[in-house]
């Protein structure tokens, strides 16, 4: 016996399968953003700030 399509079924897990690669999708952009993030703050040194003299304490 043959059964009877079920569209509403299959456009479902069409609906399901395109979700599932949207989300796998954000996930690496997420994850591509917060490594650059992590790399960009690695490298810079950061505010550092040169030794200043003054004239009457000395090299600070």
């Amino acid at each position: 016996m043959v059964f009877k399509v079920n569209y509403n079924q299959q456009r479902n897990e069409r609906d399901r399968a395109k979700q599932a690669k949207k989300d796998a999708k954000l996930r690496e952009k997420e994850a591509e953003v917060a490594r650059r993030r992590n790399n960009a703050r690695d490298e810079s040194p950061g505010p550092s700030l040169p030794a200043q003299e003054d004239d009457k304490n000395g090299p600070t």
